[in-house]
């Protein structure tokens, strides 16, 4: 046991399996960012719009956070990646998003991922994949092409995904519901 009176008393890790020393909630982990995406998908809700949000992160920061608004702004291109992409760019004064990570809380549609291989960010991280039109690795992966595109970003999928397919399917089965009662 060392005698020095500065050494640095940290709890064996083995043995209790926690170290007090750390910080109980991660600012900087993938499930924070994610956790912010859904509040902006909660926005979109709210607005009935398809409740997608999207953060963009650059050295542990969030400098663009936006929501879907295609029916709000009547434009088709106004998927919250899109807009949080655009957000971005004028934050950072370049359209190139380097050392940036996006995070969105349901996969990419082509439309999107075209537009971040073009902004390349060094991470995509999303939350619920989509099967039928996602384009990170869902439908197609136009984020890890081969042939390759100008631009590869690693990709994360499933962070708090279940959290993220929960607000779509309650989205949904409620746009369903409403038009079923309209009907009768």
């Amino acid at each position: 046991m060392s005698r020095n009176p500065r050494a640095c008393r940290r709890p064996n890790l083995y043995l209790s399996g926690v170290d007090d020393m750390d910080p109980i909630i991660d600012l900087h982990s993938d499930s924070y960012f994610m956790g912010q995406a859904l509040r902006e998908a909660r926005k979109a809700y709210a607005a009935d719009e398809v409740p997608v949000g999207a953060v963009v992160v650059h050295e542990g920061r969030i400098i663009s956070r936006a929501w879907n608004q295609v029916e709000t702004l009547k434009d088709a291109t106004a998927h919250a990646e899109m807009l949080a992409l655009t957000a971005a760019q004028v934050a950072l004064g370049d359209w190139r998003l380097e050392k940036c990570t996006l995070y969105v809380t349901k996969e990419p549609c082509p439309m999107c991922a075209g537009a971040i291989v073009h902004c390349r960010p060094e991470r995509v991280v999303f939350g619920c994949p989509d099967a039928k039109a996602g384009a990170a690795g869902g439908w197609i992966n136009l984020l890890d092409a081969n042939p390759p595109l100008n631009h590869r970003c690693e990709v994360t999928p499933g962070v708090l995904g279940e959290e993220c397919l929960y607000l779509l399917q309650s989205f949904f089965r409620e746009a369903r519901e409403n038009k079923k009662r309209i009907k009768e």
